[in-house]
């Protein structure tokens, strides 16, 4: 099984994310660091502060999402290392797949 550390902060999302695989939800992005070295991923929310600052420092596969409007945020996670960028839809369709 996949070991998924999160940052996703909203409690109706983490609920999904939490109903779709083994996650370690994380209270702040800076905590990602400390609990990304033995993960197969790391799922974030882009478009909560101090997110995108941390991506370079992951050494892990991470899938972020954001807003469908949130095209600067989008491209800035790219720039700072994100494997997978999304809209926040297309992440919650596809959130069985993305996380298996």
């Amino acid at each position: 099984m996949s070991r998924i550390v999160a940052y996703v902060p909203d409690v109706m999302d983490r609920s999904k994310v939490a109903a779709a695989g083994d996650c370690i939800f994380v209270s702040r992005p800076a905590d990602l660091a400390g609990l990304c070295g033995g993960a197969d991923l790391v799922v974030v929310d882009l478009t909560k502060p101090g997110v995108v600052e941390v991506l370079g420092g992951l050494n892990t596969r991470v899938i972020g999402f954001a807003n469908h409007t949130s095209v600067d945020v989008m491209e800035a996670a790219r720039a700072a290392g994100c494997q997978q960028v999304m809209a926040r839809s297309e992440f919650f369709a596809n959130l069985d797949t993305l996380l298996a």
